[in-house]
């Protein structure tokens, strides 16, 4: 049922993976060149993504050397050397991911009515190249090169709030990761928090979360 009377000042996104597909496995696989079994293939992933979630949680570093730190631990626990230019490789399959297919359309039509936002886990020069894959017009890009901080610090959801001037019940956000940016922002006050569902964590009770399969649900919901 749509809510004609939510009318937040600023929709705001978590980019890679909520709105560009974040398809990290096939550089990973290729940087492994079969150094681990097909067997092992879905622990190391998902090992993998615990340390690029690990390494964003200290003192702010580029985006490359936090996949390639990230890759470089994650491979010394499974007794594999360390990979020279791992991060150089994977800053650039980032650098040509493109947006998920069901983005544009309802994007766009959020961007008519609302003032987009983005807060993502990348250098600047990233967004720069992304931030036009997805077809609608945006407020504002905030980056973790900008804030000196990655989500979940709070520091960086700070600097989108210092920015704008804002209060967390100006927003709803919108993404597909609970702990990068759901749990801390509903720690910090953020209410209208949605989650759109793209497989990428579990959602479990007691965050008051929305969730939606699409962006075309969440606009039902705002009357659009």
């Amino acid at each position: 049922m749509a809510d004609t009377n939510l009318r937040p000042k600023y929709i705001s996104f978590d980019i890679y993976g909520t709105l560009i597909n974040f398809d990290i496995d096939p550089t990973t696989r290729r940087l492994l060149d079969g150094r681990i079994s097909e067997e092992q293939w879905p622990a190391f992933k998902k090992q993998f993504r615990g340390y690029r979630f690990d390494e964003v949680c200290g003192d702010y570093k580029p985006y490359e050397a936090i996949l390639q730190d990230s890759f470089d631990r994650v491979c010394k626990r499974w007794g594999i050397g360390p990979t020279e230019g791992a991060g150089a490789a994977f800053a650039e399959a980032v650098r040509g991911w493109v947006a998920h297919e069901d983005v544009p359309a309802p994007l766009k039509l959020m961007g008519d009515n609302y003032q987009l936002v983005a807060l993502s886990n990348a250098d600047t020069s990233f967004l720069d190249i992304s931030i036009p894959k997805l077809g609608a017009d945006f407020h504002a890009v905030f980056t973790a090169e900008q804030a000196q901080a990655y989500k979940p610090r709070y520091q960086a959801f700070e600097y989108m709030l210092d920015t704008l001037n804002a209060k967390p019940e100006d927003f709803l956000h919108i993404s597909s990761h609970t702990r990068y940016d759901m749990h801390p922002m509903h720690d910090m006050g953020f209410r209208n928090l949605w989650m759109l569902d793209r497989g990428y964590d579990p959602i479990g009770p007691g965050y008051d979360l929305n969730t939606a399969k699409s962006l075309d649900e969440i606009n039902k919901h705002l009357g659009l």
